[in-house]
C-alpha cells in the first residue's frame, strides 16, 4: 500500500516548521520510505514570540492563538503544495503541533495548531494530537518518534535528537526505551540570542569559550538527571530551570555556551552508562547534528565507553521528525499503534491522533 503523506513538526527551539511530502510504502508489514520534497519555514519574530509566550495567555487568549496558529499552518501547508506542484497528490496531512504544555505527571499535554483549522484551510484530512492519547493512559507522551524509527530505520539501534530537548531510543532485544535526556537547543539559541544571533552556528562561539567547572556541576546535579526513564521535558525545563542558573554565573556568552555544550555531552555521555558497548552507531539528527563542536564533544566522550556516532544524510538529519510525524499519520489512518509503552511507560501501546476530515464526501 503507498501513502503519500504532508508531516508538519514545530520544535521547541522555535527556528521554524518543518514541512516534509514523504512517499511511504507498506508490503507484508515492511516499510520504506521516500522523501520526495521538503522545505523549513523559518518563524518571523512575530511568531517566535507568539509561540514562546503562548503559556501566559489567558483561556481566551490561548484557544484563540491555537486557531490562529492552525490557520498559518494551513496556509503554509497550502503554500508548500503550490510551490512544488503537489495538487491532488497528497493523500494526508498529519501535524505535530507546537508544544506549549507539557504536564504527564498531570495527565496533561497541548500542542498548539487547531487540527480541525488546518483541515478547512487544506481541504484535506489531518491528523493532530498524537501525544494525547499516550498521555491519557499514564505515558510521558515523549518521546514520539520510536515507532517511526522501528519501522523505517530498523537497520539502526541507537537513535539521539537534538532539538530544543535531546532525546534518546535504545532498541535492544526486542525493548524500546526512549527519553528525553536535558534541554539542548533551546538553551544554546537563548544564549547566542545575546550576541544577536540566532543560533551558534557551528558551535564556533562555544569553542571559542572555556568550560566553568562550578556551572558545570551544579546543572549535572540538577535532580531530573537523577530520575529513570521514562521521563521528559517541557520546554519550561530549559527556559525557566537552566537559563536562569547559567545567567547567575554572569559569565561571558562564549564561556556559558562553552559550559552548557559540555554539560549536554556529559548527560549523553551518562544516559548510555549502562548498556553495553556495541558495534551498532549512535545515528543523530536534529539541528544540533550541525554544531560540529557539540558534535566532537559528544563523540569525545561517548567514545570514552565505545560508542561510535553516526550522522545520515543531511535530509534525514533535518526532517526525521516530521517525516515520522507523516508515518504516524499513516499509522493513526490504519488505525495502527503509534505509540510504543515502553518508551513513554504508558500503560499500554495506544493509537494516538485525532482525525479532522477537510474534504467532502
Amino acid at each position: 500500500m503507498v501513502y503519500n503523506v504532508i508531516g508538519l513538526m514545530s520544535g521547541s527551539s522555535l527556528d521554524g516548521l518543518d514541512i516534509v511530502f514523504a512517499e511511504f510504502n507498506e508490503m507484508a508489514g515492511k516499510w520504506d520510505f521516500k522523501i520526495k520534497c521538503a522545505a523549513c519555514v523559518e518563524y518571523d519574530e512575530i511568531w517566535v514570540n507568539k509561540l514562546r509566550d503562548a503559556i501566559y495567555l489567558s483561556a481566551r487568549d490561548y484557544q484563540l492563538l491555537n486557531v490562529a496558529y492552525g490557520r498559518y499552518l494551513g496556509e503554509m501547508v497550502n503554500e508548500f503544495i503550490e510551490e512544488f506542484n503537489l495538487h491532488h497528490q497528497v493523500n494526508l496531512i498529519a501535524s505535530h503541533g507546537h508544544t506549549t504544555f507539557h504536564l504527564p505527571e498531570k495527565k496533561m499535554t497541548h500542542q498548539l495548531g487547531d487540527g480541525a483549522t488546518i483541515a478547512a484551510e487544506t481541504m484535506l484530512p489531518v491528523v493532530s494530537d498524537l501525544r494525547m492519547m499516550d498521555v491519557a493512559f499514564g505515558g510521558q507522551g515523549a518521546p514520539i518518534v520510536p515507532m517511526g524509527e522501528k519501522l523505517l530505520f530498523s537497520d539502526h539501534h541507537y537513535f539521539l535528537n537534538i532539538g530544543g530537548i535531546a532525546n534518546l531510543s535504545l532498541h535492544e532485544d526486542g525493548k524500546i526505551t526512549a527519553f528525553d535526556i536535558c534541554a539542548a537547543n533551546r538553551v544554546l539559541n537563548m544564549l547566542a540570542n545575546e550576541k544577536n544571533k540566532p543560533y551558534d552556528e557551528g558551535g564556533t562561539m562555544a569553542s571559542s569559550g572555556k568550560v566553568v567547572p562550578e556551572l558545570l556541576e551544579q546543572l549535572n546535579q540538577l535532580d531530573f538527571y537523577s530520575v529513570p526513564p521514562p521521563k521528559s521535558l517541557a520546554n519550561s525545563f530549559g527556559t525557566d530551570t537552566i537559563y536562569p542558573l547559567i545567567k547567575s554565573f554572569n559569565l561571558p556568552v562564549e564561556d556559558a555556551l562553552c559550559t552548557y555544550v559540555e554539560h549536554i555531552a556529559v548527560q549523553i555521555k551518562n544516559s548510555f552508562q549502562t548498556h553495553p558497548a556495541t558495534t551498532q552507531p549512535l545515528m543523530i539528527t536534529g539541528g544540533g547534528a550541525f554544531n560540529q563542536f557539540l558534535v566532537s564533544r559528544i563523540s569525545k566522550y561517548l567514545k570514552e565507553i565505545n560508542f561510535e556516532i553516526y550522522i545520515p544524510d543531511e535530509e534525514v538529519v533535518i526532517y526525521k521528525e516530521a517525516l515520522i510525524m507523516a508515518l504516524l499519520g499513516v499509522l493513526r489512518w490504519r488505525e495502527q499503534y503509534t505509540t510504543i509503552s515502553s518508551a513513554t511507560g504508558a500503560s499500554r501501546n495506544s493509537i494516538g491522533g485525532a482525525l479532522w476530515l477537510g474534504t467532502e464526501a
